[in-house]
């Protein structure tokens, strides 16, 4: 379980190909404090450490992880927004995030408005639960956001100068490819409200 506030950008040192799975190693300035089984959230893809080294450690996404999301666009030298598990015992200064991407989206536009940044994405919706609303939240490449001007199939959303240059939306461009959750809470209720016959699918 996540939050959704990102600690830094993990930068791909490697990548390694082994049949049908992908194998990336990155660096971070937590890699000393990683442990073998522990979760990390990679652009919003919870993934386990598998091995470690004094300056690295190695994730592994399986061919379903890299058709839901933007991992497999990723290149050595790539900034991976990175947040590890969250304290039970802490804050949750987020949203509630599984690390379970749900589709990606596109980057159609970006528009500066003094000191901040406002993102439009467009998706194609795999599943009618999969909305967004008004002032909801929503998860994009693991950093828990504030949905504005909610559409059907697209959304904005603001970005302000910490979050621009902490993770990595400041290499995003028009056409970049995010990870995106959709709020957990939204998901279930829309389910029930389909099994229930109230709305209609």
């Amino acid at each position: 379980m996540f939050s959704g506030i990102v600690e830094e950008c993990a930068v791909v040192t490697a990548i390694e190909h082994d049949k049908e799975n992908v194998h990336f190693i990155l660096t971070c300035s937590f890699v000393h404090e990683l442990q073998i089984d522990q979760s990390i959230a990679h652009n919003g893809v919870c993934l386990t450490v598998v091995k470690k080294t004094e300056t690295s450690y190695t994730v592994t996404a399986i061919q379903e992880t890299l058709l839901k999301s933007n991992l497999g666009t990723l290149t050595v030298g790539s900034k991976v927004n990175v947040e590890r598990s969250m304290s039970m015992n802490g804050r949750l200064d987020g949203h509630i995030v599984q690390g379970h991407v749900d589709q990606t989206a596109i980057c159609t536009k970006i528009q500066e408005a003094e000191g901040s940044w406002y993102y439009t994405f467009e998706y194609e919706p795999l599943q009618q639960d999969y909305i967004t609303v008004e002032k909801g939240s929503i998860t994009v490449n693991g950093v828990s956001l504030t949905v504005v001007n909610s559409q059907p199939k697209s959304f904005q959303v603001a970005i302000i100068p910490y979050t621009y240059h902490h993770t990595n939306f400041h290499t995003f461009i028009v056409g970049s490819i995010v990870n995106i959750e959709f709020d957990i809470l939204g998901k279930y209720i829309a389910k029930y409200l389909h099994n229930m016959g109230i709305v209609q699918k």
